[in-house]
């Protein structure tokens, strides 16, 4: 169930579809944007891997080096352009904003995917600060990073965190975490539980198996392509 999501960043509807169709051929999940704000309100709910982006992003609209320069002050999520402008000035301004990769249309399906796969190997070396979330711990209050998570069980007006270590408590309900967690990661399967894609195993139609746990699925048209 792991799989590196990279957010696409294109205007025009066809280019979008196409670039997605080559990612997900290539065994990437898939975010779109049509436009730099589009992008923006994604980049601050998901957790994104890689962002591709379009400089040209339509009239009266911010452009891609724009949204480029913000993303990598503010979000700090490695993104390569795809581009159609081949001069100077507009390489050296896109150059400025620190890119992983720089394509000019048309490009080749395998540079594309090479591009990507660099870019992802780049910053996984790079220190960069986890998503995390508060929870109790005990009589303390700790930052749990999103990663660590495996599931989600809701008891009462609690929420129990498990991860590989220890459980953790909080008390929120389902629907209030919901709204904290990346969609994208994590998935509601049961009234009472949710689940970090990445953490699963394996699953059948009653039941999704983590680290030896069984928990019940109740949705079974979740994991149906």
């Amino acid at each position: 169930m792991n799989s590196k999501i990279i957010l696409i960043v294109e205007d025009d509807f066809l280019n979008r579809r196409l670039t997605k169709k080559i990612l997900q051929e290539n065994g990437y999940q898939t975010l779109e944007a049509k436009n730099a704000n589009e992008a923006l309100a994604i980049l601050n709910k998901e957790l994104v891997d890689l962002a591709i982006l379009d400089i040209n992003l339509g009239d009266g609209e911010m452009d891609g080096i724009s949204l480029g320069n913000l993303i990598q002050n503010k979000q700090k999520v490695p993104f390569i352009y795809l581009t159609a402008y081949e001069n100077a000035k507009v390489i050296s301004e896109a150059v400025a904003t620190s890119p992983y990769s720089y394509l000019t249309k048309p490009f080749k399906n395998s540079d594309l995917i090479a591009s990507i796969e660099l870019a992802i190997i780049k910053s996984s070396k790079e220190d960069k600060p986890q998503p995390t979330i508060l929870v109790k711990d005990g009589e303390y209050k700790v930052e749990l990073p999103l990663e660590d998570i495996n599931f989600i069980n809701s008891e009462g007006n609690y929420l129990l965190f498990y991860t590989n270590e220890k459980t953790y408590k909080s008390r929120a309900t389902i629907s209030q975490i919901l709204e904290l967690l990346p969609p994208s990661k994590f998935i509601q399967i049961h009234r009472a539980f949710i689940v970090n894609k990445d953490k699963i195993e394996k699953y059948n139609a009653k039941n999704v198996v983590i680290k030896n746990t069984t928990i019940p699925l109740s949705k079974k048209d979740l994991f149906e392509k």
